[in-house]
């Protein structure tokens, strides 16, 4: 009998990465272009709209069978409420105030969050010592960027960073959901199933909200809002699963860390947007929460102290 080992990342993977961290990072560039014209949830009904076409010709074409069970699909209901309907509409709303690199890097505590969650709801996935350590630098990254007055004087800059915070919060929960619910259905069939499920919840939502959606947009908006739907939610969804197959669950948590540098980048770059000292050194301590919750950095470190002893 083999030895079982851990899945690695090898080239293909690491590209592959980089680019679900280029098309997640894009996202926030994407909604900042077009909430000058478009409202937060009907950005979200774009996003998970034109997305399912797409998904829907992906499974037609891998010959992937479509579950006609209700259970299934009420899983699907709220995998789309949990991972796409709640999270999207609260991290447009928080941009609406805050800068789209900003946001990408509160959005970075979505792993931890994660492991804490998973931690405190499934039985294979124990809440130990690491994670609550990692957790902690976390929420002092958080509070780091917020500034820890932040509880005392609650403004509309620091509601929209809470905004986004609970967006991670969302994925956390969703991260469980999945796997409770949809580990035994194919990756392109959940992805299809939850934008399904969450365009249904947002067409009632952002009708009743911002109206019906106004199509007479630049054309500069109406790029970003295909480019969000297509790259950073279609095709992100994609490379999300392949990368999940071949690389696994713990390297693929990496790309949390990968995503902000994009989204700074094209803030930067494109929207004159400038981050303070206080983001970068969140955005450190929130790195290390990530670090110490992974763990493989600090046992590779310990082999190398052991090693020279």
């Amino acid at each position: 009998m083999t030895k079982k080992t851990a899945p690695t990342i090898d080239l293909i993977s690491g590209l592959l990465l980089l680019a679900l961290a280029a098309v997640w990072g894009g996202s926030f560039f994407f909604a900042e272009v077009a909430l000058a014209e478009v409202p937060p949830l009907t950005i979200t009904l774009h996003r998970v709209f034109w997305a399912v076409p797409v998904l829907l010709l992906v499974v037609l074409w891998r010959g992937t069978k479509i579950p006609t069970s209700l259970k299934t699909w009420f899983a699907y209901l709220v995998m789309g409420a949990l991972n796409n309907a709640i999270p999207f509409s609260l991290i447009f709303w928080g941009q609406k105030t805050i800068e789209s690199g900003l946001a990408s890097i509160l959005n970075g505590t979505t792993a931890v969050f994660g492991a804490v969650v998973s931690g405190l709801l499934l039985i294979d996935e124990p809440l130990t010592s690491r994670k609550i350590i990692g957790a902690v630098f976390g929420v002092f990254g958080v509070a780091v960027i917020m500034g820890f007055d932040a509880l005392t004087n609650l403004d509309l800059r620091n509601l929209a960073q809470l905004a986004v915070l609970g967006a991670s919060l969302s994925y956390a929960f969703a991260s469980v959901w999945g796997k409770v619910s949809l580990s035994d259905n194919a990756p392109e069939m959940n992805a299809l199933g939850m934008l399904t499920g969450s365009t249904v919840l947002m067409i009632p939502i952002a009708i009743w909200s911002d109206g019906l959606p106004v199509l007479s947009l630049s054309p500069n908006v109406w790029a970003s809002l295909i480019s969000v739907a297509i790259f950073s939610t279609a095709i992100a969804y994609l490379l999300y699963f392949a990368i999940l197959a071949r690389a696994g669950a713990a390297n693929l948590m990496l790309v949390t860390l990968l995503i902000p540098p994009f989204a700074i980048g094209l803030g930067v770059a494109f929207l004159g947007e400038q981050l303070g000292l206080e983001a970068w050194l969140g955005f450190g301590l929130i790195a290390i929460g990530l670090a110490i919750t992974d763990g493989r950095l600090l046992a590779r470190a310990r082999k190398l102290v052991g090693g020279r002893t």
